[in-house]
C-alpha cells in the first residue's frame, strides 16, 4: 500500500508543479532529494547534521557549517524558512572561538547541532557534539549554547561528560561492581562483548562522566527534554533526562541496546509512542537504518525494521539519519532528514529530505526524485495513520 500511494502522490505532482529544478528560480515549489539545495542568495545550503526548531510561524535549520573537511571553521549556521523549501541564510549563529584556550576554538569539531526552546527561561538552548581541537574523537563530550533570539548569537556555556557518577536505571547492582580485568579484554572476541552489554564500558567512565558522540535532543508534550547519544565507544545508545532549565543532565538516564551499535538517532512522537531511526556504525559509508520504539523514553525499545523501502534501501538512499521532523503527529506525517556526506569535500554533502509514515506501528518512507508539501496533505487527508 505504502508503495501505490506514493505512485499516487507521483502522479499529483506531475500535474500540479513544474519541471523546474533548484537553481532555475529563487522561489521553489518541490524538494529535490541529493540535488544542489540553493538559499535564498543561490549558495547550496551549509547546515550539515542538522535539525530544524520550529517558533513564531518560522521553521530554523541549523547545521554544521563544513568546509574541506571536518574541523569546525565557522561554526553552526542557521537559515529560516516559512515553507521548508526556500531558505534564507541567518549567519552563523554559534561562532568558533579565535581563543586556542577555548573549547570550540578553530579546530576543534562541532556536529549535530540541535535547539530547542525552554518556555520557563525563554531561552533558545542549543546541544552539539564537541571534540576538542587535537584531541581526534577521543574527547566524546557534548556541548550546550543559549540564545536570547532563535538565529543568534548564541553564547558558548560548556561541555559535559554526561551523567557522572550517576548509574543508569535500567542498570542492575551487580554491574555497578568493578572488574578491572575487564578493561584489558580483546576488542571483538565474546568475553569482550559480554563485558559490554554488562556495563564494561559504563564502569569505566563512571567517575569521570559517559561518552557522548553522535547525539540529538528532544522535548516531549510535557516540555520534559531528553538528549540521546551514541555512547560506549559508540556501541549503546544512552536516554538522558535534562534538568528543567535545559542546561544540564538530571542524572535519570538509561541505555538503550547495549552493544548494538547504534549512532545518528533520530527520535519522534506518533500519538503516544516515541520512535528512533538510528543508522549504523560504518565511518562516512551509509549502511541500512535502524527503526524503534517504546511507550515511554526510557524504554524498554522494540527493535522495528528498516523504515527505507524499495531501492538503495539497504544504504537508506545513501544517508544517515540526522532529524525527524513532525509535520502532523495526528495523522503520522513526518519528514525524514538525513545527510549524504561527501568526505572528499565536506562542504557538498547534500541532504535527504523525504516524506515518512508511520504505519501499522513501523516508520516508513520510499525514494522519490522529487515531492513537494502538497503530497504530504494527500497522505494526511486520504491515507489515515496508527
Amino acid at each position: 500500500m505504502f508503495t501505490n500511494y506514493i505512485k499516487v502522490f507521483q502522479l499529483i505532482a506531475a500535474v500540479i508543479l513544474s519541471a523546474s529544478v533548484y537553481g532555475q528560480k529563487n522561489d521553489h515549489s518541490s524538494f529535490f532529494p541529493g540535488k544542489l539545495w540553493p538559499d535564498n542568495d543561490g549558495n547550496h545550503i551549509n547546515a550539515h547534521g542538522g535539525g530544524i526548531l520550529y517558533h513564531n510561524e518560522n521553521y530554523y535549520w541549523y547545521g554544521e557549517h563544513k568546509g574541506a573537511n571536518s574541523l569546525a571553521e565557522v561554526g553552526v549556521r542557521v537559515y529560516k524558512s516559512k515553507d521548508l523549501i526556500n531558505w534564507s541564510n541567518e549567519g552563523v549563529a554559534l561562532e568558533v572561538s579565535t581563543d586556542p584556550n577555548s573549547e570550540i576554538t578553530i579546530g576543534s569539531v562541532i556536529e549535530r547541532p540541535k535547539v530547542i526552546f525552554n518556555k520557563k527561561t525563554k531561552l533558545f538552548v542549543m546541544w552539539f557534539h564537541l571534540e576538542l581541537k587535537g584531541q581526534g574523537y577521543a574527547a566524546a563530550r557534548t556541548a550546550v549554547a543559549t540564545s536570547q533570539s532563535p538565529t543568534g548569537p548564541f553564547k558558548y556555556i560548556q561541555s559535559f561528560r554526561p551523567n557522572q557518577k550517576s548509574w543508569p536505571q535500567n542498570f542492575e547492582l551487580s554491574q555497578t561492581q568493578e572488574n578491572l580485568e575487564e578493561q584489558h579484554l580483546e576488542w571483538w572476541t565474546e568475553e569482550w562483548h559480554q563485558a559490554l552489554v554488562d556495563g564494561l564500558y559504563v564502569r569505566r567512565d563512571f567517575k569521570k562522566g559517559q561518552m557522548s558522540r553522535d547525539m540529538t535532543v528532544f522535548v516531549d508534550d510535557d516540555d520534559t527534554a531528553y538528549h540521546i547519544s551514541s555512547s560506549e565507544e559508540n556501541q549503546t545508545l544512552h536516554i538522558s533526562k535534562l534538568t528543567d532549565d535545559y542546561l544540564g543532565f538530571s542524572k535519570e538516564w538509561v541505555r538503550v541496546k547495549p552493544g548494538g551499535q547504534n549512532e545518528a538517532p533520530a527520535v519522534f512522537k506518533h500519538k503516544e509512542t516515541y520512535y528512533m531511526i538510528t543508522s549504523g556504525l560504518t565511518g562516512w559509508k551509509p549502511n541500512k537504518a535502524r527503526s524503534f520504539k517504546a511507550k515511554s523514553m526510557f524504554g524498554p525499545w522494540e527493535k522495528l525494521a528498516n523504515p527505507a523501502k524499495g531501492k538503495n534501501a539497504d544504504v537508506t538512499f545513501f544517508s544517515q539519519s540526522t532529524y525527524v521532523l513532525p509535520i502532523n503527529r495526528a495523522e503520522g506525517i513526518y519528514i525524514y532528514m538525513g545527510d549524504r556526506w561527501n568526505p572528499k569535500k565536506h562542504s557538498d554533502g547534500r541532504y535527504i529530505w523525504l516524506p515518512l509514515v508511520v504505519k501499522q506501528g513501523q516508520p516508513a518512507m520510499e525514494w522519490q526524485d522529487e515531492w513537494s508539501l502538497d503530497q504530504l496533505k494527500y497522505i494526511s487527508d486520504n491515507h489515515k495513520a496508527d
